[in-house]
């Protein structure tokens, strides 16, 4: 089973499900977040395998469209804009930590809203719509339904492939729910 699994991961079959299911047309919202998953203590002494992984996950209305998975160390925002591309949406809303110059421009340029708090640190501050920024928490709840499968919320793979591969086949059961 692991092994026909495993081959299945290398050649990107769960993706290729996964971005089939994950191709609908009504992308008013995309919600972009990250969670941290710490690493089962045998997964840490793996291969490119790490102590902590953060999936970022852009979101548009009910479940997961695209995430990647990096480092626990890396930033939120360097991985956004290519998080987005390409998706079509009226709204990107995001929270502080994706308030970046970079982000919002490549929001403008796909002709959506960027719905973002402001950075402390900002000298130029950007309204924001408070009504729209509520529906966030979907993306928490997508995260919270996501760490609901144990083997996405311990992370037991050993390397970053297979854990990609097991937290795409709940992001396709979660669009098949």
């Amino acid at each position: 089973m692991f092994r026909r699994f495993s081959r299945w991961s290398i050649k990107g079959v769960w993706w290729r499900i996964f971005e089939a299911m994950s191709d609908d047309p009504d992308f008013e919202y995309l919600i972009v977040d990250s969670a941290i998953v710490r690493a089962h203590q045998h997964a840490a002494g793996a291969k490119k395998g790490g102590l902590k992984i953060k999936r970022s996950a852009a979101r548009g209305l009910g479940c997961p469209v695209r995430f990647t998975l990096t480092a626990g160390q890396k930033g939120d925002a360097p991985q956004a804009a290519a998080l987005i591309e390409g998706l079509p949406a009226e709204v990107v809303m995001a929270d502080t930590a994706y308030d970046t110059d970079h982000l919002r421009q490549a929001i403008a340029a796909k002709g959506a809203l960027a719905v973002i708090p402001n950075n402390p640190s900002r000298a130029l501050k950007y309204p924001l719509d408070k009504h729209l920024f509520a529906q966030r928490h979907l993306v928490e709840c997508c995260f919270s339904k996501l760490k609901q499968f144990r083997r996405v919320a311990t992370r037991f793979e050993k390397t970053a492939q297979n854990y990609r591969a097991v937290v795409t086949l709940a992001a396709i059961i979660l669009w098949m729910r």
